[in-house]
């Protein structure tokens, strides 16, 4: 995984380093972040948005190779931005909201993307490419989510998340390089980071956690314990080194990719709640990742094609593996046509 990490951040390096042409220095007259052209300016601002509404449908009858006899999927995209800047001083800000759902005769109703992400950042320019910098960022989702084959039994339903459940927060100053308008990198040693389930933290599937016997005996896991917090406490902080890279840039005409890496080693020394006969110790190599791309086809003024692809990899999310006890790398992907509008 390290080694992806670092192929990741030259690619990064490497683009911003020799993509800057003749369409690129034409963006930067229309649009400070390099994807927003129908952005406005008053009063110092720069705001602007961009939202997207997917939609699909499927069904079959009597078809002999098998297929669901109906399915409807629909995902729905918004971005908004507001950025400030006077003299040496500024102050950028984004809200991503995205939410997706999946309708199937078999399954029925099932929740594919659901994603609060907002990211605050305010700076003090050294020089042109350098800040002094200090970001806010707040993760969470809407709605419960679900583990729909619980103890490997289909399904048997159970829940393991929620609004603030997860929910991170991270407090970080340090400094941004900004070799371009569309590409910047933002390191910090020292950085704050608060993983809240404040959210029904037991939430268990049976009463008291306890498994029936005809289930499969034993006790459950708090849902808080599934990311590492203390379901009495309800909040973990962390105190480590923290880094965002973003990328936001129109790549070819009428073809917008955005994304965000952000990388975090917690240096604390901590337990995983369930685990309390182990010593504490830090895990400060095991970094985190979350890792968040847009790319975004414009077909027309109304039609356009989206393509989202999410990486998140926690050592402290211990739900995979044959015992549903191991870290894994998360993926996720959606691929839709449909409205689109800025704003």
């Amino acid at each position: 995984m390290r080694k992806i990490f670092l192929i990741t951040l030259l690619s990064f390096s490497l683009t911003a380093a020799f993509a800057q042409d003749g369409a690129v220095r034409e963006m930067q007259k229309t649009a400070e972040r390099g994807g927003a052209p129908a952005d406005t300016i008053k009063d110092g601002w720069r705001k602007g948005g961009l939202f997207s509404l997917n939609l699909a449908q499927g069904g079959s009858r009597n078809w002999a190779a098998g297929a669901e006899k109906f399915s409807f999927s629909t995902n729905a995209f918004l971005n908004l931005f507001a950025n400030h800047k006077r003299g040496r001083y500024s102050w950028d800000n984004s809200l991503d909201l995205s939410y997706a759902l999946v309708n199937t005769t078999s399954l029925g109703v099932r929740k594919t993307d659901d994603r609060i992400d907002f990211l605050s950042r305010y700076g003090y320019a050294l020089n042109k490419k350098f800040d002094l910098s200090w970001i806010a960022n707040f993760r969470s989702q809407f709605t419960d989510g679900f583990d729909y084959d619980y103890l490997g039994q289909k399904g048997n339903r159970r829940r393991i998340s929620g609004l603030f459940a997860p929910a991170y927060v991270t407090i970080a100053p340090g400094i941004t390089w900004k070799p371009t308008n569309y590409f910047s990198i933002f390191v910090s040693p020292f950085s704050a980071r608060w993983i809240i389930v404040s959210n029904a933290p037991y939430s268990y599937k049976y009463q008291g956690g306890i498994i029936p016997d005809s289930v499969s005996p034993g006790v459950e896991k708090p849902l808080a314990n599934l990311y590492g917090v203390d379901a009495q406490r309800k909040v973990k902080f962390e105190f480590g080194a923290f880094a965002s890279v973003n990328f936001n840039k129109e790549i070819i005409k009428n073809v917008y990719y955005k994304s965000r890496l952000d990388l975090y080693s917690n240096y604390l020394k901590t337990d995983r709640p369930g685990e309390t006969f182990q010593p504490k110790k830090s895990r400060a190599k095991n970094v985190d990742v979350f890792w968040t791309n847009v790319v975004n086809m414009k077909v027309n003024k109304w039609l356009n094609v989206t393509y989202n692809f999410d990486l998140i990899y926690d050592d402290d999310v211990r739900q995979f593996g044959p015992t549903n006890t191991s870290a894994a790398t998360q993926l996720r992907s959606l691929l839709g046509v449909g409205f689109a509008a800025k704003f």
